[in-house]
């Protein structure tokens, strides 16, 4: 699971103000290895206890108290890498008092040798010495920005609509494959069942019962799906028209006002980002998308590498697809005039450069827009 990133902030370390006991945690479903340290020795205490079983880590981390000679108010730091825990133990550890940070597995530092060593404990002990490290103010990984419960809740939503739209793609090829293998090539409507009693194979036959039976139950399966879908969208909508609307669902109807922008990219925006999300610069927020410049330079090697990819898959891959909108919807705005100006004369693959670009300069308009209230210029705005 990729999330929006951090840069790791960064600290005084003072060697008797901060004592503390850290803690990584290796995770798996069964049990969770963890790593104990001072942050003074190398000596690293490495234990297992079954998951989720609070007591037993309650009393790991007094016995690793004692035998660190840390006192009772001494701080607890822990870390642990995303994965599909997402953020619940995040919040389970903050309630218990426990410093905890989540880390971007993607940014820690590994050995780059072809072949190298690889345990759960090789990786709790490194993760803990970089917890330490960490702490001490020097930037080893990214942290993951952590919503609170009722922004992820929020997202649930339209990943749900993502994930029935695919579905529902998936049916309408099946059965479109399906037919194709006796040579017929039709349209899946609301009318299939009706036209399948009289669609003929290649040979002028009737399609054969035992798939005309399965053809049928792929077709129930996605008129099930669209259902769903219907109910989500109407959901959706009800919440657009709530006259009390909560903070992210105004932002969603000022994104909706911009021609170029309809219901589902403003939501998505919102939820995923906008909504929930501060940004001190613009170059936080490219870092959030992923759509900042990866330079290599090495010697006599100086090239760029493309974009980091790094930030919310979902909402990098609509703003590139609303980058294109906004060309056509939006064609006298300041930013469409810059994006003809410098590649709309290229070829392909310049072109395809010039709408990253435009991207991530649109998504900056946008959240100027929502944060301050500037149109982004040149841009017309909905008729009432």
């Amino acid at each position: 699971m990729r999330s929006e990133h951090q840069a790791a902030p960064v600290t005084e370390f003072n060697a008797n103000a901060d004592l503390a006991l850290y803690i990584a945690f290796e995770l798996s479903r069964k049990k969770w290895k963890l790593a104990f340290s001072d942050g003074r020795s190398n000596r690293i205490r490495i234990i297992t206890i079954a998951a989720r079983e609070w007591p037993a880590l309650r009393r790991e981390i007094e016995i690793a108290r004692k035998r660190f000679g840390l006192a009772e108010a001494a701080a607890v730091r822990s870390c642990y890498e995303i994965g599909r825990e997402g953020f619940w133990l995040h919040r389970a550890l903050l309630q218990r008092g426990i410093e905890n940070v989540v880390v971007d597995a993607a940014s820690i530092e590994v050995n780059r040798r072809q072949k190298r060593a690889k345990t759960d404990r090789m990786d709790a002990e490194k993760l803990t010495r970089q917890l330490i490290r960490h702490w001490r103010g020097e930037r080893v990984w990214s942290i993951v920005r952590v919503p609170d419960a009722a922004d992820e809740d929020a997202r649930q939503l339209h990943r749900d609509m993502e994930v029935l739209k695919r579905e529902k793609g998936r049916y309408q090829s099946r059965i479109q494959s399906l037919l194709f293998t006796q040579g017929i090539d039709t349209s899946v409507d609301k009318n299939f069942l009706e036209k399948l009693e009289r669609l003929r194979c290649w040979d002028g036959k009737p399609v054969p019962e035992q798939l005309k039976i399965r053809l049928v139950g792929e077709y129930q399966r996605l008129q099930i799906v669209q259902s769903q879908l219907r109910q989500l969208r109407r959901q959706q909508d009800a919440l657009l028209k709530n006259p009390r609307p909560t903070p992210p669902i105004e932002k969603v109807r000022r994104l909706m006002q911009l021609r170029a922008l309809g219901q589902t990219s403003s939501w998505v925006f919102v939820m995923e980002l906008f909504g929930w999300r501060q940004f001190a610069n613009r170059r936080q927020l490219g870092g959030a998308l992923g759509l900042t410049p990866t330079p290599y330079q090495s010697g006599d090697s100086d090239h760029d590498q493309g974009i980091s990819r790094s930030g919310n898959r979902r909402v990098r891959a609509l703003a590139v697809e609303i980058a294109w909108c906004w060309l056509r919807f939006q064609p006298n705005s300041r930013l469409s005039r810059w994006y003809k100006k410098r590649f709309a004369g290229g070829g392909k693959r310049m072109r395809r450069i010039g709408i990253v670009a435009l991207a991530r300069r649109l998504m900056i308009d946008l959240w100027r827009y929502l944060e301050q209230g500037t149109v982004p210029e040149g841009a017309r705005l909905k008729p009432v």
